[in-house]
């Protein structure tokens, strides 16, 4: 048995335009909750190239990343999934950005589990904490707003990502 410890690495969009943050409303275990478009980092792409696609996949927004906001550790337990049974102790790495925010597609749909998009302003989202699916959401958006910013070459992804090479 592997006891090593391995977090689930996820990536998340902090998109402001006008004073308001897109947001997506999702099913969870824990109840419909808030969050950033965010998601799992897929094997074979690079934390932007994540956040772009799971940005289109909840929102059906084009999102360019332009700059990393933060890197995010945090840790819950989640309560077992029957009773009796042990609770889920989850650690999340999160790479966040902020950036461009492409076209809508009017025709796609939003992936499973997203009930819909919504556009709030700062104090909107800090009077709905108890209704965020993670402390991240606010602690990323407040790094935002406070001009937090870093150049994307922070974070590099080697070209083995992409396309493992056999050993020679």
């Amino acid at each position: 048995m592997d006891n090593r410890w391995k977090p689930s690495v996820t990536v998340a969009a902090v998109i402001e335009n006008n004073g308001r943050f897109l947001l997506v409303e999702e099913h969870t275990p824990e109840g419909l909750r808030l969050n950033n478009p965010a998601g799992h980092l897929d094997p074979g792409e690079s934390p932007e190239q994540a956040c772009a696609r799971e940005t289109l996949e909840e929102t059906a927004y084009q999102f360019t990343p332009q700059a990393l906001v933060g890197v995010y550790l945090a840790r819950f337990q989640r309560p077992g999934p029957a009773p009796g049974e042990a609770a889920q102790d989850i650690t999340y790495l999160r790479f966040a950005f902020c950036g461009q925010l492409g076209a809508l597609d009017t025709q796609r749909t939003l992936d499973t589990g997203i009930v819909r998009t919504l556009w709030l302003a700062a104090d909107e989202i800090r009077a709905q904490e108890s209704r965020l699916r993670s402390p991240l959401v606010l602690q990323c958006m407040e790094d935002y707003l406070s001009g937090q910013r870093f150049d994307l070459g922070l974070v590099h992804t080697h070209p083995s990502v992409r396309a493992l090479q056999p050993p020679t």
